[in-house]
Formats: C-alpha cells, sequence, structure tokens
C-alpha cells in the first residue's frame, strides 16, 4: 500500500507526477485547510506532508494528523514551519539546500541592473511612444565600481556577493558572523553596512531572528542615492518605513521580489516610480525548480525506506 502525503502548494509537473506514482496524494493548493478536509480515519493514514516553503506547516496541521511522520519543505525558507512544534512531536524536518543560491542571486543581480538602468521604464517609454515623442530617456545610474552590501551570506547571499565581484563592483556583508572563508569585508554592524552601500542585497533568511532587521535606521543609512534589494522575505524589511523613505526621497529605489503581505501588496507601494517588483519567484525557471522538487522527492523517499534523511533539519 502506498503512503499517505498530504501535499500543499504547486510543484513542477515532473514532481507532482513522480508524487501521484509511488504515494497516495492528498493536495491543497493553499492554506489553512478546511476543517472538513479529512474524516479521522483518512487523518490517521497521513505519514507526510510536501510543503512548499512559503506555505510551510503550523502546529495544528501537526495536531490534525497523529501518524505524520515527516515534513519535506519545497524550498529552503522554512520560517513557515512551526519547527519547534515539529521537534517537540519528533517529526523530522528536511528543506532543499544548496539548489537554490545560484537562480535566486541571478534575480537579485537582475533586478539591481533592471533598476539602476532603468530596464522596465525603458520599455514602457518605447512602447508607449515617448521616445519618439520626447527623445532619450533619462540617464540610468552605474553598478560598476559601486558598492554592494550583502546582508546574510549564506548560499544566496554569497552567489550574489561573486557575482556582484565580476561587475566590478566592491562587495561587503554582514551577518551573524564573519565567515572564515569570503574574501569580502564584514561588517557587524547593518547600519553602517547600509551607509557604506549603493546596492544592498537582501539575502538572510526569514523568521523572527531577523524580522525587521532592516530597519528605519538601515533604510536611511542607505540613503538618497541608494537601491534596496530583497530577495529574502518581506518580514526582515521594515516595509511602511521604507514606503516612506522612497516617497520622502530619503531612499533612493528598490527592487523587490518578496512583501510583507504577499500576494496583497500594498497599493502605496505599487505606486511608485522608484520601484520594480516581482512575484516572488526567485527561484522561478523549470530547471531549478525541477531540482528543487527532485531534492524533495529524494528526502522523502529515504524517509519511507528507513534511511537517514538526506537534509534534516530536526
Amino acid at each position: 500500500m502506498k503512503p499517505d502525503v498530504l501535499y500543499i502548494g504547486s510543484f513542477p509537473e515532473a514532481t507532482v507526477k513522480s508524487l501521484y506514482e509511488t504515494y497516495t496524494i492528498h493536495h491543497f493548493r493553499d492554506l489553512p485547510l478546511p476543517a472538513d478536509a479529512f474524516t479521522p480515519e483518512t487523518a490517521k493514514r497521513i505519514r507526510a506532508i510536501t510543503t512548499e516553503a512559503n506555505r510551510g506547516a503550523t502546529r495544528e496541521m501537526m495536531d490534525r494528523f497523529p501518524n505524520l511522520e515527516v515534513i519535506t519543505v519545497f524550498g529552503v525558507g522554512t520560517d513557515a514551519v512551526d519547527l519547534r512544534a515539529a521537534r517537540e512531536k519528533n517529526i523530522p524536518v528536511t528543506n532543499t539546500p544548496g539548489v537554490i543560491g545560484p537562480e535566486v542571486a541571478d534575480l537579485a543581480i537582475g533586478l539591481m541592473l533592471a533598476s539602476a538602468r532603468q530596464i522596465v521604464m525603458g520599455d514602457r517609454y518605447v512602447r508607449d511612444g515617448d521616445w519618439a515623442a520626447k527623445g532619450p530617456i533619462r540617464l540610468g545610474r552605474s553598478v560598476g565600481r559601486k558598492t554592494c552590501g550583502v546582508i546574510g551570506l549564506g548560499g544566496i547571499g554569497r552567489a550574489i556577493a561573486d557575482r556582484a565581484a565580476a561587475f566590478r563592483m566592491r562587495v561587503i556583508y554582514q551577518g551573524p558572523r564573519k565567515k572564515a572563508d569570503a574574501p569580502y569585508e564584514y561588517i557587524a554592524d547593518p547600519v553602517e553596512l547600509a551607509r557604506r552601500s549603493d546596492y544592498l542585497m537582501v539575502a538572510c533568511k526569514g523568521g523572527e531572528e531577523t524580522r525587521l532587521l532592516v530597519s528605519k535606521a538601515v533604510i536611511e543609512a542607505l540613503g538618497p542615492t541608494g537601491t534596496l534589494i530583497n530577495v529574502a522575505r518581506g518580514t526582515v524589511v521594515d516595509e511602511p518605513a521604507m514606503i516612506a523613505a522612497l516617497k520622502s526621497g530619503k531612499l533612493g529605489y528598490a527592487a523587490l521580489d518578496v512583501f510583507d503581505n504577499e500576494p496583497n501588496i500594498s497599493q502605496d507601494l505599487l505606486s511608485l516610480p522608484n520601484v520594480i517588483v516581482q512575484p516572488h519567484h526567485g527561484t522561478g525557471t523549470v530547471e531549478t525548480r525541477t531540482e528543487i522538487g527532485q531534492v524533495m522527492l529524494n528526502n522523502l523517499a529515504a524517509h519511507f525506506a528507513g534511511k537517514p534523511l538526506i537534509n534534516p533539519l530536526s
């Protein structure tokens, strides 16, 4: 008999195909789960949860499935998973590290270039006929020989830093500790990092530990010519302070892939001409999403084969 697995969210076609071939799947795209989604008998059969990182798994969900054995996360972020509850219940949690860094870093650099070189604005300028009617677009900003500050030098942050260095940028970084293998200057204070940065990349983990790490003081230290690029989590940035600074000119620009209340984005933010946005799509390529799915499937298979998990978290 196939093990019963609760699948939450939306995975690539190849991942979904493998899930349905191997397990008895109970699929829900969004949370919270309906109160009547499972009979007591069906709830007892659920042995695993596979969930998108931005949907996670709450304590209440775990409580509903008395025979839950493992939670496998599609992605690297675990801030939406109640890890404390999982530990209390002896439910191991896995994620997919080592896969997403290059892809998210590519988008971060793309956002920086799109903002600095006005790529989105330039596209509209040509399409709307303004080039023909008004002449050349206003000048953009350089990235070469500028300073790129990176908050969080994990897998994503390091990939961003290395790419920024290839663009002839000076790279400095902040995190909970200095990285012995990093060839870049470490600055412990995020305010000082922002003060010295032209482009500030937010690439740290989410969760309570980093909530509002990019504070009003950090935002204003980045200054009226600075650009804030966030590919981490919306909770890391004080979004109201960022919007106020963008409106007043205390912050120059923002390029964002994540938001505080996504996908319901503040209209105040969306109305600003010095902001470009993406739909939380840092890992959004067929190749990387498929690879993430395979790592998740490998963790799930290891568990049911009685083998050690490949990427255990708790």
